[in-house]
């Protein structure tokens, strides 16, 4: 079965006109199956006290659909629905099913941040807890460190692993489960993949929303091949993939396009929130694109994700491994710091970061990442009162350039020194961070933003040299170009302030 479907609209809504999202998604693709164990789960779940939405079951029957012999149709199962709709209530049914039902002796369950996967484990004991046929059959919940998980008594566990390098390895799964994989990695993707190698029917499940750039390089390859496997009306052999998401207007559509989304329809918002008349509002989402500004709400509540390609590669400038060896636990500031201000091109994102000496080079660390740019001016100031730096440094030619005249404003007493670099000192600037990475004289705390910009981040002709490319929608590099600033402006030139009386004599 493949299906690619902008005619579907949302499930109908009953007497008191409440309005539901749609229930299938936008874009699915999946491989032919003749049966599901996908009953067997939402049963389950509903004995257990978890009733499941019409697209949660929708999922379950298709991506636990099954082949002739017993297997399944599809050994990977990729889910990519915005944030708040309910996918955690697909892995809780997949995982009581594996558990009770599916004879799987061994599911590992992992997500980006441990704490999402320690909140799953809660939901899952109160499931169990509230059923008295799964409780008994209940022989330990383990809590220690490191050893997290339920241990049935017929041997059967579920285990919950932390994302990393190492985690996983060792271990046979039946099934695993990747929560949050908009931020999936080669390295735990190497390290949890293999476990279910040696096992003849095993599944790898994926969900979550939409793309930011280069940590979402394993979705980034899931939706690739579901495209492909549209474009083709060939289904993936493998993969059963689910998309709820809009396809916003490009720059050269004409007025009056149809064959794209608006960012600010109710109809953007059904089509690609499957939870909206279940457990989100109509009004108080659409409501956030005024909080978050269209690039954040496109990405957040529309499904509109930015995905890095494998035919693109990644870290162009400079290589992964050359910039996570500069690597540090910790840097203590020795002498004086600098600090700079970045703004992307649609001013979406904002970043503050410093850099100082130390042990013979210099350090860049991310100070503040946010969206949006009202919170930068007094961040700045807070920050000037506290460690009185030796400069701010801020491109006057960027969008943070408007920033320039408030931060530098003396009504509060604060006395703010902006240096104002050059389009030929910004690019001896990039050539300056560039060179101290190879001669590995700067050192940072391999901050998932700057890491994220690196990945992204491209040159662009400037002169005889090169300066950061801003304007790659894909990535938000400003605290890249933040802290090449802040390292060029330990040795900019500042005003210094002297004293009358130097001059008597």
């Amino acid at each position: 079965m493949t299906l690619l479907s902008s005619e579907r609209s949302a499930a109908p809504p009953p007497a008191d006109e409440q309005v539901y999202g749609w229930q299938t998604p936008p874009i699915e693709t999946a491989p032919p199956s003749v049966s599901s164990a996908g009953q067997e789960a939402i049963d389950l779940a509903a004995r257990a006290g978890l009733k499941l939405d019409p697209w949660q079951q929708h999922v379950l029957h298709v991506g636990m659909g099954e082949k002739s012999d017993g297997s399944w149709s599809a050994p990977e199962v990729a889910v990519n629905v915005p944030r708040q709709n309910g996918k955690g209530a697909i892995i809780e049914a997949r995982v009581l099913w594996g558990l009770f039902i599916g004879g799987e002796k061994q599911i590992l369950l992992s997500a980006h941040e441990f704490k999402t996967t320690h909140n799953t484990m809660k939901r899952i004991e109160r499931l169990i807890q509230g059923c008295p046929d799964l409780r008994k059959r209940v022989k330990a919940y383990h809590k220690t460190v490191g050893r997290e998980g339920i241990e049935l008594h017929d041997g059967r566990e579920l285990k919950y692993i932390a994302r990393s390098r190492g985690s996983g390895r060792g271990f046979t799964a039946d099934c695993v489960i990747f929560d949050e994989c908009m931020i999936l990695g080669d390295d735990a993707m190497s390290a949890l993949a293999p476990t279910t190698d040696a096992v003849e029917n095993s599944q790898l499940w994926f969900l979550g929303s939409a793309g930011i750039g280069g940590p979402s390089q394993q979705l980034g390859r899931l939706r690739a091949r579901s495209l492909a496997a549209l474009e083709s009306g060939l289904p993936d052999p493998v993969l059963a993939f689910f998309e709820w998401s809009i396809s916003p207007h490009l720059d050269e559509c004409a007025r009056g396009c149809t064959e794209h989304d608006d960012l600010d329809t109710a109809a953007s918002l059904l089509k690609a929130n499957p939870g909206v008349g279940y457990r989100l509002q109509v009004e108080k989402s659409m409501h956030r694109r005024l909080t978050m500004g269209d690039f954040l709400y496109a990405r957040e509540r529309l499904g509109v994700g930015e995905y890095p390609s494998d035919k693109a590669a990644t870290w162009q400038v400079i290589g992964e491994e050359a910039w996570r060896s500069l690597t540090v636990a910790d840097a203590k500031r020795s002498g004086t710091v600098s600090f700079a201000i970045d703004v992307t091109p649609e001013r979406s994102h904002a970043a503050i970061c410093a850099a100082f000496p130390w042990r013979g080079g210099v350090h860049v660390t991310v100070v503040d990442h946010r969206p949006g740019v009202g919170w930068v001016v007094g961040r700045a100031k807070e920050l000037h009162a506290k460690w009185n730096p030796r400069c701010w440094v801020i491109d006057p030619a960027s969008a943070a350039g408007s920033l320039i005249a408030d931060i530098e404003d003396e009504d509060d007493g604060l006395d703010i020194e902006v240096v104002k670099p050059k389009a030929r000192e910004m690019a001896a600037a990039c050539g300056q961070f560039y060179d101290a990475v190879t001669d590995q004289s700067l050192s940072h705390f391999d901050e998932a933003p700057l890491a994220s910009a690196l990945a992204g981040a491209q040159k662009r002709p400037l002169g005889d040299a090169w300066a950061w490319a801003r304007r790659i929608v894909s990535v938000d590099i400003s605290p890249l170009v933040a802290a090449t600033e802040a390292k060029w402006g330990l040795g900019a030139d500042v005003a210094e302030d002297v004293d009358p009386m130097d001059n008597i004599f």
